[in-house]
């Protein structure tokens, strides 16, 4: 059975009544008699699992092109020492 929270708009006391869904909601204050109303909260939400979250239903790189790239790419530890090396051709200069 869920727990409702009310607050009575005269004194303002806050109590909480373990009720079934179909009770009737309470309407005066046990200690002044004022009015009662229901508090309203968030309810705590936990995901366990997969199947949750956005990336759950997608494969393992969402974009094709630049995926494609990494692949042709040699990483660093792979290059030879040669090719660190050698020298990079500059851009032709300018004659004046």
């Amino acid at each position: 059975m869920p727990t409702y929270e009310y607050a009575c708009t005269e004194c303002g006391e806050h109590i909480e009544v373990v009720q079934s869904m179909s009770d009737a909601s309470l309407s005066t204050c046990a200690i002044c008699g004022g009015r009662l109303r229901k508090v309203f909260s968030p309810i705590g939400i936990v995901f366990k699992g997969s199947g949750f979250y956005r990336t759950d239903s997608r494969g393992k790189t969402t974009r094709t092109e630049p995926a494609a790239d990494k692949r042709d790419k040699k990483p660093a530890a792979e290059t030879t020492s040669s090719e660190k090396a050698a020298p990079k051709p500059k851009a032709a200069e300018k004659s004046a």
